[in-house]
């Protein structure tokens, strides 16, 4: 079974779908591997005008893997645990940095839960297309780390505004996909059985236009919202969810605390 499909509905896109749902498609190291070679190849792919991501089942990523079972990170032969920490977290900043820097326009459609690193992954891509039942959250404060991850606390604030960001980021709630639409998180909600219809829409409309009038309006308006060093900015969020991640027992807390069904009690 592979945990990233690839398909091609129609001409000139790829729909590529994370495919663990019993997982809520979860950032595994098995699952997020793949998809960023999937990624890869579909930059070099000339045949891609637009791409759509989405997830299999009934959400669209849950961000960190708490089952235990987070397949083998690669190239990590001889490294201690810290260190391997760092690639794992280089690997996931490749992705988000892979879906900005892809000459094609990404659409997400957000089929159901997009938490923790999963609205990170939402919000790497250029447009964003909600179900009915899609909601977000911004889950390291949840977890007792912070909530600034993969480039969060940079591109959030550039979707929605700082004090709406602020908010989100620091209380963990959910927002429902109609407060997303309103806020400007997502660009519209539809019924749940239309969400691929829906994005497959907004990519033909894409690919009547020129490769290079497409790819460089893609590429102006990240280059706009880059006015600081995007890559630095995330370097410095890794570091810091990585002390509280590495130097404290409050991501297992969370996770016993929820299984327990009761509040975490966070010791730092």
């Amino acid at each position: 079974m592979s945990f990233v499909e690839v398909t091609r509905p129609r001409p000139e896109v790829a729909v590529v779908t994370l495919n663990r749902p019993e997982r809520m498609n979860s950032m595994a190291f098995d699952v997020m591997v793949p998809f960023r070679d999937e990624l890869r190849r579909l930059g070099d792919d000339n045949e891609v005008r637009v791409v759509v991501l989405t997830g299999a089942g009934r959400g669209f990523c849950s961000g960190a893997d708490q089952s235990g079972e987070k397949g083998g990170m690669p190239n990590t032969s001889g490294l201690t645990g810290v260190t391997v920490a760092l690639r794992a977290m280089e690997l996931l900043d490749d992705i988000i940095v892979t879906l900005r820097r892809l000459h094609q326009p990404v659409i997400a459609a957000v089929n159901g839960p997009a938490i923790g690193g999963g609205l990170c992954l939402a919000l790497a891509c250029d447009v964003r297309v909600a179900s009915e039942s899609a909601y977000f959250r911004a889950a390291g404060i949840n977890n007792g780390l912070t909530a600034s991850e993969l480039g969060l606390s940079y591109l959030l604030p550039r979707a929605i505004g700082s004090s709406r960001a602020a908010e989100i980021m620091l209380t963990g709630r959910d927002v429902d996909a109609a407060e997303a639409a309103a806020i400007g998180l997502v660009s519209r909600v539809v019924p749940d059985d239309r969400l691929m219809e829906s994005a497959l829409e907004t990519a033909a409309d894409i690919t009547r236009w020129s490769r290079p009038g497409v790819e460089l309006t893609k590429r102006t308006l990240v280059d706009g919202l880059d006015a600081a060093s995007f890559e630095q900015h995330m370097h410095a969020e890794g570091v810091g969810q990585l002390l509280v991640r590495l130097l404290t027992r409050n991501f297992e807390e969370a996770v016993v605390a929820r299984k327990e069904k009761r509040d975490p009690v966070f010791r730092d």
